[in-house]
């Protein structure tokens, strides 16, 4: 049975941030709160309902305005998203060892899975709406022997599943950061992923970690959100 590798969405596949900031600001001009694209599109990561409660939104209204920006998303984030360095390549990489890919993001999963089509990215499987060591569950399910992340939440839910964390400084976190939370290796970007991947599938260390991650379930973590099993491809 050939690996899993797990990889975030945001900031480490693809860059949202213009499209972010757009929707984040059409937001607040409909609702009339004090919404800032230009933050929230600095820090992506966190879930927006916290997102939301941090812009001091009322809590009565968070879930409509959660809502209301997934129905505009479409047509503002998707257009203006573009694929991060090496982000195919690393999907390929995976592919080539006769290894499977998974993508799980705290973004709301039919969008998530919007932009994996735009951008012509084939995955095996696409589980969102989960964040930091709830993560940790999907990876498990899937068997994921690496996850690939740019925040520290990431690391996290790589480390709660016993998963390989592998950093990159593509967004809001620095290479230290990433590192002190418990990364195993940070990369500049997804450009070091294949040379790296193919060095550890040498060494025999991904198929090690398999058996360590099998064996240990974390207590207490959420279970997984709402996912696409099976090939998520463009068109």
């Amino acid at each position: 049975m050939g690996i899993t590798v797990g990889f975030d969405l945001d900031m480490t596949l693809i860059d949202p941030r213009p499209g972010m900031v757009a929707a984040m600001n059409a937001l607040a001009d409909e609702s009339g709160l004090a919404l800032d694209g230009e933050h929230f599109a600095a820090n992506l990561g966190p879930p927006l309902d916290e997102v939301l409660r941090g812009f001091e939104a009322p809590e009565e209204r968070i879930p409509g305005l959660v809502d209301r920006f997934r129905a505009l998303y479409p047509e503002i984030v998707i257009p203006r998203t573009a694929a991060l360095p090496g982000a195919a390549a690393a999907l390929d990489a995976v592919r080539a060892a006769g290894g499977s890919t998974l993508v799980v993001t705290g973004k709301y999963a039919p969008n998530a899975a919007l932009h994996l089509r735009a951008l012509g990215f084939e995955v095996d499987a696409l589980v969102g709406e989960l964040w930091s060591t709830g993560k940790a569950e999907a990876l498990l399910d899937h068997g994921a022997t690496v996850y690939v992340g740019d925040h520290l939440g990431d690391v996290r839910g790589a480390l709660a599943a016993g998963a390989l964390a592998v950093g990159v400084t593509t967004g809001p976190c620095t290479r230290a950061e990433l590192l002190d939370a418990g990364a195993h290796v940070v990369f500049a970007d997804l450009g070091d992923f294949p040379a790296w991947l193919d060095a550890e599938l040498e060494r025999g260390r991904l198929g090690e970690t398999r058996k360590d991650t099998r064996s240990r379930r974390p207590g207490g973590v959420p279970g997984p959100g709402r996912s696409t099993r099976g090939p998520v491809r463009a068109g």
